[in-house]
């Protein structure tokens, strides 16, 4: 209480020789810049950008010259005017290839989300999924052939499919609660990788706002606002490989506003010797628009489906018999097929230079299919151990976030917000290839609300 009693004296106190200035630092497509380091030459302030981009530094004065620095962007001077202090400025970056000198490691900079943005324009990324790679500690295994959720392994922890990891994406939930699969079970497919903007992620349940998964960490993934150059993208491969993408601007240069459509397929048989047959299709949307000079709304619509088949996992007896080879399999008839189709509507309005607040709505529509078979006759000898896990969903939500810069070093942040998810069908069942149901272990309906503040 003590420390937050003197952070708002200091606050008040700093700002009796300068002014506020809250400016945003924008990259050369108009999209937020964030961990970018901010000086004033002239009286010491400092800072660095938030996710959405904005800074705040006490103690400005007209004509102070601004040094700002950003992995990947040219050093950039800017001269403070008197109308930047009742219109906060938008300061665009130039980009360049990264050097060493522009990172500036302060105690409120995720210094994990800088290098990670780096390698998301470096590294060749197909899936959404392998983004989390990028995550310093964090690392997936897939073994079911391709259309399942990867499992994560995060600094320790066996996070399953994301029992122990909140993941968002534009403020979306991933996790799934009470999922017929896992709890927490978390597929990133739906995402397109050439749309992500950057990645926040840290480590620890000590992010109170980012909800009871956050066990092991947090990764949030925010998607462009806007593209400069539409491109269309083929790649492929052996094993059956195809990739391809498009991604289309659809307003041109307009400042106020911004559209882009964007769309991939992948297929693959996979090296196995049962083809994989795994097909993916995403097709993406968003909208942003500045109403007026403090008011800004950003909608996004998506759509992905997913089929796949698996040869499972076997045991090494049988390939050291010579029963089958490496790539072979038990039971081949593994697989499943999965769907989500998502809405998001973002509203952001600046009360003040130092105050803002953001609301969000969404919705998912979700399905999902998984055959597994992980004990093949041990239970059953003659129609083996299969099993199908089933289930349909919709979720909804919303949530509000209120944000005030009280001085450089104290933020007061709160939020309040709900979560509906709605079950139909919860399944888990003994089958025969695919096509037999045995019995039912499991079947029901699924309510469950999230509320928090």
């Amino acid at each position: 209480m003590k420390f937050f009693i003197w952070s708002v004296f200091l606050g008040l106190a700093s700002q009796v020789s300068g002014q506020v200035l809250t400016a945003k630092i924008e990259n050369k497509n108009g999209n937020p810049v964030a961990s970018a380091y901010v000086y004033d030459t002239q009286s010491g302030s400092h800072g660095h950008t938030s996710d959405a981009g904005k800074v705040r530094l006490d103690n400005v004065q007209t004509g102070d010259t601004l040094v700002l620095t950003a992995l990947s962007y040219k050093t950039k001077r800017y001269i403070v005017r008197e109308s930047d202090f009742t219109l906060s400025p938008s300061i665009r970056l130039q980009d360049e290839v990264v050097a060493l000198d522009a990172i500036v490691i302060a105690p409120k900079l995720n210094a994990l989300s800088s290098i990670t943005t780096i390698d998301l324009a470096t590294q060749p990324i197909t899936s959404s999924q392998e983004v989390l790679q990028t995550v310093p500690g964090l690392f997936i295994g897939q073994h079911a052939g391709g259309g399942k959720a990867e499992q994560i392994f995060l600094r320790g922890f066996d996070v399953d499919h994301g029992t122990d990891v909140a993941i968002n994406v534009d403020g979306l939930p991933v996790n799934m609660v009470s999922h017929a699969h896992g709890q927490g079970y978390a597929d990133l497919h739906f995402v397109i990788p050439e749309t992500i903007q950057y990645v926040n992620y840290d480590k620890g349940s000590y992010a109170s706002d980012k909800g009871n998964f956050a066990t092991a960490g947090y990764v949030d993934f925010t998607t462009k606002e806007r593209i400069t150059n539409s491109e269309i993208s083929i790649t492929g491969g052996e094993f059956g490989l195809l990739r391809t993408v498009g991604v289309i601007d659809l307003l041109g240069s307009s400042q106020d506003k911004s559209a882009y459509i964007a769309s991939e397929y992948l297929r693959t048989d996979g090296p196995f010797e049962s083809s994989q047959n795994f097909n993916r299709i995403n097709l993406f949307g968003k909208y942003t628009a500045y109403l007026d000079e403090v008011t800004k709304i950003s909608t996004s619509l998506s759509h992905f489906t997913s089929t796949w088949d698996a040869s499972g996992q076997i045991p090494q007896r049988a390939v050291d018999s010579g029963l089958i080879s490496r790539f072979g399999a038990i039971d081949d008839t593994e697989g499943g097929t999965t769907s989500r189709t998502n809405f998001t509507l973002k509203h952001i309005q600046d009360i003040s230079p130092s105050t803002s607040v953001q609301n969000t709505i969404y919705y998912s529509k979700y399905d999902f299919e998984l055959y597994s078979n992980f004990t093949f006759f041990l239970q059953d000898s003659i129609n083996g151990d299969q099993i199908r896990q089933k289930e349909n969903r919709q979720l909804f939500g919303a949530n509000s976030t209120f944000v005030q810069d009280l001085s450089v070093n104290s933020t007061l942040e709160g939020g309040i917000g709900f979560r509906h998810d709605q079950v139909d069908d919860n399944e888990l069942s003994r089958t025969t290839n695919r096509t037999a149901v045995r019995s039912r272990v499991q079947l029901g309906d699924i309510r469950e609300t999230n509320m928090y503040g």
